[in-house]
């Protein structure tokens, strides 16, 4: 997928085409979570046979939208970055949703809103909430985590924001590293904050190097874990303790 700024010289149309097919928009889906997954997972997410899926999984590499690793005789899929998901997440603002049709999608629904992940970091309630606090704490500073629809002008729903320009502090900085994440190792591999207008919250939550730094240290500590479906992750008693001492954030059971 093309990296330029400016839409006037990119090749919209091709990588437009590239991830129109329904079974390809859910491959891409299910790579939301920012893991690598076999071409067999994918066939299962996307209902397709192996043979049908590697010919999507060939649009999608020829186009740049997704990249492969081989691990011995292994190939695991990705998205080919988080420009990749952040373009997804913007197109998942303009589509009509999905029609819910069963009690499992509601319920799915439902966890997603609560916490998922947004390519490699936390969304949803638990994202937003994880934010507020970082900020309340003084451990990052430059707004307010919130969404103002009447004065935006970069800033869109489901899509990396533009208006705010988020620091992180010297005391947050030596907070962090206490719990694990220092910021200084994280230089020079992507910009270090970002972040993205929740769509369900309609609030900030971290993104960055530094939001998905943070998200690897949640699992590590197995306060959060991945769920059954594809981008929910799951809350651990351990981490509920953890995460009001820690950070202040309180969520309801």
């Amino acid at each position: 997928m093309a990296t330029t700024t400016d839409a006037r010289d990119a090749d919209i149309a091709r990588a437009a085409a590239a991830i129109a097919d329904p079974s390809r928009a859910r491959v891409l889906r299910a790579l939301l979570e920012g893991r690598a997954l076999p071409a067999s997972v994918l066939a299962g997410e996307a209902g397709v046979s192996a043979s049908t899926v590697s010919g999507h999984l060939a649009k999608l590499l020829e186009a740049g939208v997704v990249r492969v690793e081989r691990h011995g005789r292994h190939r695991y899929y990705r998205l080919a970055g988080p420009a990749v998901g952040e373009a997804l997440e913007a197109l998942a603002r303009i589509a009509p949703p999905l029609p819910v049709t069963s009690l499992r999608q509601s319920t799915h629904a439902h966890a997603l809103r609560r916490a998922r992940t947004c390519y490699d970091h936390v969304a949803g309630a638990l994202g937003v909430a994880l934010m507020a606090a970082l900020l309340e704490r003084g451990v990052l500073a430059g707004g307010d985590g919130r969404f103002h629809p009447e004065t935006a002008e970069g800033d869109r729903l489901s899509a990396p924001g533009r208006d705010t320009t988020y620091r992180l502090t010297a005391p947050g900085r030596a907070e962090l590293a206490a719990f694990g994440v220092d910021a200084d190792e994280l230089a020079g591999r992507r910009q270090l904050i970002r972040y993205c207008v929740d769509w369900t919250e309609q609030r900030h939550h971290l993104a960055g190097a530094l939001g998905a730094a943070l998200t690897d240290r949640l699992f590590a500590l197995d306060w959060i874990r991945r769920g059954s479906r594809r981008r929910v992750i799951n809350l651990t008693d351990a981490g509920r303790t953890g995460l009001e001492r820690t950070f202040g954030v309180a969520l309801d059971a």
